[in-house]
């Protein structure tokens, strides 16, 4: 590993060079082990502790298939899908491995007692297999966490219909909490030049997630003067969501649990900020009852902001808790697209304000390949930047995922893999110096103490 590290450090290494390293035969992974998908039983899902579940151990490299690749992990990063990983639910994960393990011999490979969890990475081709030819060994690169198969005639006009497709490291195995990940060519995307490599690392999922919800023609379809409005702005996917309404020319309406996120909105140009903690809203009177006159009175303070005006799309990701206002605050017509829904996934909303208002809801799961590189080619042009709060170690990955866990983060949180410290793999320092304000501002921004809130997460 020493010599891989030492290649990619010294920045001149050539392809060659790269392609005649020696492969170790193990590495470091962050895992969860088949043995224990129990090992939560009875606890509450907010009380789930993924530090005792995600052990870093020494693993087996995996066998190279056609159409793949080996690459040198600099650095990771942290997704919900981590968190839903580490404390098994709302299924365990190996059901997945054991799934796609039938699908083929060479896929057998993924069905073990252990998953290497993580969808996120950037780093250096290592080796590629048969059939590749856009990638070669040397190569900077990111990766997006769609996989599939593309063996079926549905999913070539949109990736994510195809009824094979599946979430890198979290619907299989080898992923990017790792010093080496197996991912698919057609994952790969060009490193930005100008990041560094936990830099590099954090905008992918959520990224690509917030282009295909709110750009794509996939998705919502956002055009300029379009009100957005965007649950948990300051988080890993509505961080995104606001620097892309704003770089695309509408006006993101951003929704935040504290003045301290409302001032991180700020620092990224948006203006429109609603501190739903600080004005008191309360959308469920009970347990099972919704308060409509706090919609009512969510969708009266939107106007106030906006003079007068309704929201186009509503950008949603927290789910039981919100939804039913977003279907509310939504104007005649407009869109509500949802992912995610980290405070519950059984959504209620008064069916009379969508169907009357002649209002959709759209379904939208991370981005296919082509949304993946736009969203990337956005981060590579210096017009969406990354929302990274805080890093950690490999060996620290559980108390990562334990922030996220608990609403204790800001953005996007790094895992530094291979990279021995921060600051590294920055080849483009031109650029850098050009953007350096707008790469920074966001983790200024969080330089305060962070305090646990309830969900929705943000």
């Amino acid at each position: 590993m020493k010599d891989i590290l030492s290649a990619v450090l010294s920045g001149e290494a050539t392809p060659e060079d790269f392609a005649g390293l020696s492969l170790p035969k193990t590495c470091r992974a962050v895992v969860t082990r088949k043995a224990e998908v129990g090992l939560f039983e009875g606890i509450a899902s907010q009380d789930k502790d993924p530090r005792k579940s995600m052990h870093l151990e020494e693993v087996p490299l995996p066998e190279l298939g056609p159409g793949e690749a080996l690459v040198a992990v600099m650095a990771s990063s942290v997704n919900y899908n981590t968190v839903w990983s580490a404390v098994f639910e709302p299924l365990p994960t190996f059901g997945f491995l054991e799934r796609y393990g039938r699908t083929s011999e060479l896929a057998k490979r993924h069905d073990l007692p252990y998953h290497i969890i993580g969808s996120d990475l950037a780093g250096v081709v290592l080796r590629t297999g048969p059939g590749v030819n856009a990638w070669h060994p040397g190569d900077e690169v990111v990766a997006h966490c769609l996989s599939v198969e593309l063996e079926s005639s549905e999913g070539h006009n949109d990736t994510m219909l195809d009824p094979a497709q599946r979430v890198w490291g979290f619907e299989t195995n080898f992923g990017g909490l790792a010093e080496i990940a197996l991912v698919k060519s057609n994952q790969l995307m060009p490193k930005p030049g100008h990041l560094t490599w936990e830099e590099a690392a954090a905008p992918g999922l959520v990224n690509s997630t917030a282009y295909r919800q709110l750009v794509s023609r996939n998705g919502a379809g956002m055009k300029q003067g379009d009100n957005v409005l965007i649950w948990g702005a300051s988080g890993g996917l509505g961080s995104h969501a606001v620097q892309l309404a704003l770089t695309g020319g509408a006006t993101p309406i951003c929704v935040v649990s504290s003045e301290q996120k409302a001032e991180i909105c700020r620092s990224m140009g948006a203006e429109l900020v609603i501190d739903r903690n600080a004005e008191g809203y309360k959308f469920w009177a009970d347990e099972h009852n919704q308060d409509p006159r706090e919609w009512k009175r969510f969708g009266k303070r939107i106007r106030e902001l906006t003079g007068g005006e309704d929201v186009d799309i509503v950008y949603e990701h927290p789910g039981r808790e919100t939804f039913g206002a977003s279907v509310y605050v939504a104007r005649k017509g407009g869109t509500i697209v949802t992912c995610a829904s980290t405070s519950g996934f059984k959504h209620e909303y008064d069916n009379r304000y969508l169907w009357m208002s002649l209002k959709r809801i759209i379904g939208s799961h991370f981005a296919n390949y082509r949304e993946a590189w736009e969203a990337n080619r956005l981060v590579v042009k210096g017009r969406i930047h990354p929302t990274l709060s805080k890093v950690y170690s490999l060996e620290e990955t559980g108390q990562a995922a334990y922030d996220v866990h608990r609403n204790l983060h800001q953005g996007k949180v790094g895992v530094l893999c291979l990279a021995p410290t921060e600051g590294l793999g920055v080849r483009d320092q031109e650029m850098r110096a050009k953007h350096l304000h707008a790469i920074n501002r966001f983790r200024e921004s969080t330089i305060a103490p962070r305090v646990e809130e309830e969900t929705p997460r943000s």
